[in-house]
């Protein structure tokens, strides 16, 4: 009895990590026969789990979502890192996410084993998290755009932009996107013919779901630096290209990923990519990060940092400079007062 238990909760971990398991493999994974595998899944089907079943030589066995929600197997590790991202999750941007997570904890403490309660308790402890600043989100709105996703279905939206201009939208969407702060969606502009990237909570989506698509190549392979780049860079102004003297781990604990890329080039130096619609925003930045540096691009931002080199040495040595005397030493001026600004 003691043995079936055991093949039994190893057949659902095995059912619960992938989506679809030939029977054959099962048969392997259990080392019992084809037939022992069907016994096992009628049992767990009596147990409340919706497993489906298809027929024929690529024959297989899928768990699907039932009326109700069975209990999880979960490890030790899986157990540890849900329990860490309820606590997370309870203090996220995601509207009435606080109290479900707080209750989904609550009921996962009961379970635990005392080791991994205590585990928990002690991470619990130690872990301050700051609420996210911003608007927060439903998530039902996030569920609604996930689903779009999966299912490949158009979405049409009213969407407020920064400027507080409201448009209709109509897009095929891709991807949600999250950046600790806020939450994204990652789609085609069908009327604009370009990839955008839209913040949920800017959003109210319209019901039904537009028609299904045929999925389009991703502009990049790697999705990750493609957002990051374009949210640091690509869409302001000025575009600075720079190799810092550090390495890539020391520079990127000083940049924020919200300012600036960071990519390797050895174990002494990295290239950074940052943008500003200030040229003096950049100068002051890339100065204050506390590394060596040399400017690639753009030439503008050569000049301003001599601009503000000169501005720097006045400051720093003000006997240099005959305005800085004179307001340091008010009777060392000399000539007509100049007029006062309007």
């Amino acid at each position: 009895m003691l043995e079936t238990s055991a093949r039994l909760l190893r057949l659902l971990g095995l059912l619960q990590t992938q989506r679809d398991w030939p029977g054959r493999e099962l048969s392997r994974r259990l080392g019992v026969s084809a037939r022992t595998v069907r016994r096992d899944v009628d049992k767990l089907r009596a147990l409340g789990y919706p497993i489906n079943a298809t027929g024929g030589v690529g024959g297989g066995y899928r768990l699907g979502a039932g009326a109700s929600l069975p209990p999880l197997l979960l490890d030790d590790e899986e157990a540890v890192a849900v329990a860490v991202g309820l606590r997370t999750a309870a203090s996220g941007a995601v509207t009435g996410m606080a109290e479900t997570s707080v209750r989904a904890l609550a009921k996962l403490d009961r379970m635990l084993p005392s080791r991994l309660r205590h585990q928990i308790s002690t991470l619990g402890a130690a872990m301050v998290a700051l609420p996210a600043p911003g608007r927060t989100i439903d998530a039902s709105a996030l569920s609604a755009i996930a689903s779009a996703v999966r299912d490949r279905e158009r979405l049409r939206f009213d969407y407020v932009s920064y400027d507080g201009e409201r448009t209709v939208r109509d897009v095929e969407p891709y991807r949600l996107v999250h950046d600790a702060r806020r939450w994204y969606l990652f789609a085609w502009d069908t009327r604009r013919s370009d990839w955008r990237r839209f913040r949920v909570d800017r959003l109210e989506l319209r019901v039904p779901t537009g028609p299904r698509f045929s999925p389009r190549p991703l502009p990049a392979e790697d999705l990750v630096s493609y957002l990051s780049t374009g949210r640091t860079t690509a869409r302001y102004r000025y575009r600075a290209v720079l190799t810092m003297r550090g390495s890539a781990t020391e520079v990127a604990d000083e940049v924020p990923t919200t300012l600036g890329t960071v990519e390797p080039v050895d174990d002494e130096s990295c290239l950074l990519r940052i943008g500003s619609d200030s040229l003096d925003h950049l100068a002051v930045w890339v100065a204050a990060f506390g590394f060596d540096f040399v400017v690639h691009e753009p030439d503008e931002l050569v000049e301003r940092l001599r601009t503000l080199t000169g501005r720097l040495h006045r400051a720093a040595w003000p006997e240099s400079d005959a305005w800085a005397r004179s307001v340091r030493d008010p009777a060392a001026r000399t000539g007509p007062p100049r007029r006062a600004r309007r």
